[in-house]
Parts: structure tokens; C-alpha cells; sequence
């Protein structure tokens, strides 16, 4: 069907689906001080507008709105249908509280109880 609409129009199409895309998604890519909308999401990658994100590559930090999700390894995977797909080659959750600098024993008790 698409090609029998005018060129014009198809463009007009896709760029209204690229908007759609863009108010929908909370999920964007921090690279640097530079931020990218993420269009679509996925385990092993995600996607982002050919025209607004340049090759990236390396390490990114990957947020649904303020809450900081991963911090990711990635590779510009190839261009498809206006969008760019990017890989992980590795991505690590992000975890709020610092990291222990101790091992903590199975037994070890939960809570100290004191007697009145």
C-alpha cells in the first residue's frame, strides 16, 4: 500500500510515527552530557532515531525516566528503517547501594534482640 502514497506523504507518515515513538518512550541513553530517546527496547539492545543519535559506541548509561537502570557496553549494530540498532556487549544493572567491602556469613544473625 505504501507505494502508492506520494513520497511526501510517506515521509510525513514516518516522521509522525518517529514523534509517537518518541512521546511514548521514557527511556533515553546518557552518553557523556549528551542525552538520545530510545525508541524501542529490548534484552539484547535498543534503538534510536537514524537522525538524532550519532554512531555511538562504548560505555552508556541506560535511564526510564530518572531512575538509572544499566550502565551498558554498546555497538552500532546497523541501520533499519530510519532507526539505528545498537548492541550490548555488556550490560551491568545498576544497583543503589554501595558495594560491600566484607564477606557476610550464611548464619550470621539478622537482628541483635536485648533484654530489658
Amino acid at each position: 500500500m505504501s507505494e502508492y502514497l506520494p513520497v511526501s506523504v510517506r515521509e510525513e507518515l514516518e516522521m509522525a510515527r518517529k514523534q509517537k515513538l518518541r512521546k511514548k518512550s521514557r527511556m533515553r541513553v546518557s552518553v557523556g552530557d549528551q542525552q538520545f530517546t530510545i525508541l524501542r527496547y529490548w534484552d539484547e539492545g535498543f534503538a534510536l532515531d537514524v537522525d538524532d543519535a550519532p554512531h555511538l559506541r562504548g560505555l552508556v548509561d541506560v535511564y526510564d525516566g530518572a531512575r538509572h537502570l544499566s550502565q551498558c557496553l554498546i555497538v552500532a549494530s546497523e541501520e533499519d528503517g530510519g532507526e539505528m540498532v545498537y548492541e550490548f556487549k555488556r550490560a551491568t544493572p545498576h544497583v543503589d547501594a554501595p558495594p560491600k567491602d566484607y564477606e557476610i556469613s550464611e548464619d550470621a544473625p539478622v537482628g541483635l534482640l536485648t533484654y530489658q
